[in-house]
């Protein structure tokens, strides 16, 4: 009699391969890459911040002209790109279901604030929004004693808007276009022979696929909008306690020499927008695995 042929389980397995080659070295790399970059800096900047100590820590970041600094870069970050939801939406669907004049160019146009210095951007609104500007002046009115009247959208809150707008608008209309392009019409051409409404047809069969990509873009607007500087602080006055920003704060304190308290306050910058951050994950991870189950 033969003998019986080996088991399969005694067999040797092939070796189990990367689909990357040299995933240690690139894993190396990348890791070397976000600690000098990222992890090191921001441990210093921590680091730096505590030798205040906790009592001194807190008197920096408490103080009053600080917490409304937060609150005017916070606020003023979230309402624009509250707004940039509705804009970049609007926008991208404009340029993906419809032909317009110029598409191409306009098509481009979204892209300008990533290539534009900041600094060129604030200036430019100003000019333009400025009482003697081009468009400030048909908004507004100044009379025989130099008193301003109508709508005033330099050296306040809204001006601060209106910057950040410009500056946040691309990244919801980047993050939404992809998703539009990928939409088929069977399931809105489904809806329609059903009886739904084009109202009804957007809301539940087109925006469920277009959440998760608007919060990411969402997401993106507030996280660039909220250290901005360059473009907010030629529009937005600098007035103590009423458009003063965090990041011009900062730069006042490293002015003063004063490396702690600024390392303070980019200390409470750094914890609200990570914890923004992965609230805005969190939510979006949530809702991409309810729209892959719903398929």
């Amino acid at each position: 009699m033969t003998s019986a042929a080996p088991s399969q389980s005694f067999q040797r397995r092939p070796a189990r391969r990367h689909v990357m080659p040299g995933l240690n070295l690139t894993l190396g790399y990348a890791l070397l890459y976000l600690s000098v970059l990222v992890l090191i800096p921001l441990a210093g900047l921590v680091l730096k911040a505590s030798g205040l100590g906790p009592a001194g820590f807190w008197r920096e970041v408490s103080a009053p002209r600080v917490l409304a600094a937060l609150g005017v870069s916070f606020g003023t970050a979230f309402v624009a790109s509250l707004v940039n939801v509705a804009l970049g939406l609007l926008i991208a669907w404009t340029l993906h279901r419809y032909w317009v004049p110029g598409k191409r160019l306009i098509d481009a146009l979204i892209d300008l604030p990533f290539a534009l210095p900041t600094a060129v951007a604030g200036i430019t609104l100003t000019t333009l929004l400025a009482p003697n500007g081009l468009l400030g002046h048909l908004l507004g009115s100044t009379d025989a004693e130099g008193v301003q009247h109508g709508v005033r959208l330099v050296y306040n809150q809204a001006g601060i808007v209106i910057a950040l707008i410009f500056i946040g608008l691309p990244f919801v209309v980047r993050s939404v276009q992809p998703v539009l392009e990928d939409l088929g019409r069977e399931q809105e051409e489904a809806a329609w022979s059903l009886g739904a409404s084009a109202v009804q047809t957007f809301w539940r069969v087109i925006f469920p696929e277009l959440r998760a990509a608007l919060l990411s873009g969402f997401t993106l607007a507030l996280a660039r909008t909220i250290g901005e500087y360059g473009s907010v602080v030629f529009i937005s006055g600098n007035l103590p306690f009423k458009t003063e920003i965090a990041p011009l704060l900062i730069v006042g304190k490293l002015e003063q020499y004063n490396y702690a308290g600024a390392a303070a306050v980019a200390v409470v910058m750094l914890l609200i927008s990570v914890t923004l951050l992965l609230i805005a994950n969190t939510v979006q991870a949530r809702l991409v695995r309810r729209s892959g189950a719903a398929l």
